[in-house]
């Protein structure tokens, strides 16, 4: 066997090892639960093989693309790029002046708002102009709202084009960043619903925007909390909504996501992924430092359900692995059944008289890009943009053309800011096309 042969089977072998060693740890979390090998058998065995089946199918796609990585790349090597790249990454970086709202349980929610800045119109650039004009702003404030597993640093680009020429307002979700653990969840263990979610952002919009006209700007669980705010208030619509932007997002059917895996695969997933993640959740810190012992596979699995080009900046990729894996397990779990209950399609209409912006990667695993334009068939209205080369995390891997389409649709309800420059990160927003 030649030298390379034998290189690339054991980089092969180390691959599955990694899988393996993430369906242990759901495997032995299990067992925990459950009383352990020596308590339950019957139980301890059909969990370890459902555990095993749902991660490992998850896990495959991802565990080859790492085995043909280890060929040339050292472990070592691997750790201290990321801890490089956490160093030197300018992502997440931006803050604004703080607050905090409180939901009708009691849970502390965080929002930084980012207010206009009167010496930040004069220094326009040929590109702010472009996108904006010279007109005055009218005062409108855009509240974004982030994705599962996520917070609103995800918004990066975004806000950095934004900063200092209209009022924006970031918040982070019920568990998710610098928000409280919900306290429904912990206090009387009950799962979360988007329709908590959206009664989280009108607390939100209570505190940091009780008065002026809104733009509402969602990703995926973002955009479920936006329709679920218009489906609990739609008179807040009515009255003081005058644009929505929804990125990467579904009013429904998510059961029918095959998250690019066989139909076997996702078959076996669906139906087992609810009780192990419930298992999981109740023995975090164990399943923590699996997730630690296993992060050369998580990355992958990361990079896959993310990004669809190959040519992603490692700091963006590296950037989305760190808020994605900030999120503890038990929060994960707490919020999974939320997405499979999720129907809002009958408040889009609440949306038919205001500008709507539809914006999804063709390349999406997560929320499909069918989702989006079913829900631009349900708003004719609406600008359907479908970003080619784009995965779920749109916004981070094509920014430009994320912020070219929110900066004319700004435009288009007259709060014309002077937009700054984003950095020469993703495609420029020719890449995107129109539906």
């Amino acid at each position: 066997m030649s030298e390379s042969s034998a290189e690339a089977l054991t980089a092969v072998a180390s691959a599955a090892q990694a899988t393996a060693a993430t369906a242990a740890t759901v495997a032995t979390a299990a067992a925990v639960a459950t009383g352990g090998p020596g308590g339950t058998g019957g139980t301890w065995r059909k969990v370890t093989g459902i555990a095993g089946a749902a991660i490992g199918v998850v896990a495959a796609g991802a565990a080859a693309g790492l085995a043909i990585e280890r060929l040339t790349v050292g472990r070592d090597i691997r750790r201290k790029a990321r801890l490089a790249l956490d160093s030197t990454g300018p992502y997440g970086a931006l803050r604004g002046t703080p607050g905090k709202a409180y939901a009708d349980d009691g849970t502390e929610l965080y929002y930084e708002v980012d207010d206009v800045d009167p010496e930040t119109a004069p220094a326009l650039t040929p590109r702010r102009r472009r996108l904006f004009g010279r007109k005055a702003p009218a005062p409108v404030t855009v509240v974004f709202s982030h994705g599962y597993c996520l917070n609103q640093d995800s918004w990066h680009f975004q806000r950095a084009a934004l900063r200092g020429v209209v009022r924006t307002v970031h918040w982070d979700q019920r568990s998710h960043g610098r928000s409280g653990r919900g306290v429904r969840q912990v206090r009387d263990g009950v799962p979360v619903t988007i329709e908590q979610l959206g009664q989280d952002l009108k607390a939100v919009i209570d505190a940091a925007v009780p008065e002026g006209p809104i733009v509402l700007v969602g990703h995926s669980m973002g955009g479920m909390t936006v329709m679920a705010l218009a489906d609990r208030y739609p008179e807040l619509i009515r009255d003081r909504v005058v644009a929505v932007a929804l990125v990467g997002t579904s009013s429904g059917r998510l059961g029918e996501v095959n998250f690019g895996l066989p139909v076997a695969g996702v078959n076996a997933v669906r139906r087992v992924l609810p009780g192990v993640l419930k298992v999981l959740g109740q023995r975090a810190e164990l399943v923590e430092k699996g997730r630690r012992a296993t992060a050369d596979l998580f990355a992958g699995v990361v990079k896959r359900y993310s990004f669809a080009s190959r040519d992603v900046d490692p700091a963006v990729a590296r950037f989305a692995e760190r808020m994605i894996e900030g999120t503890p397990i038990d929060v994960v779990a707490e919020y999974y059944p939320a997405f499979d209950d999720h129907d809002k399609t009958e408040a889009l209409a609440l949306f038919r008289d205001i500008p709507v912006l539809v914006l999804a990667g063709i390349g999406d695993l997560v929320t499909p890009s069918e989702h989006s334009e079913a829900i631009a068939d349900l708003l004719p209205d609406s600008e359907l943009v479908l970003v080619p080369d784009a995965g779920h995390l749109v916004m981070l891997e094509h920014p430009e053309v994320v912020t070219d389409r929110l900066a004319d649709l700004l435009t288009r309800v007259g709060a014309v800011p002077a937009g700054a420059t984003v950095g020469g990160y993703g495609s420029t927003s020719s890449t995107a096309r129109r539906g």
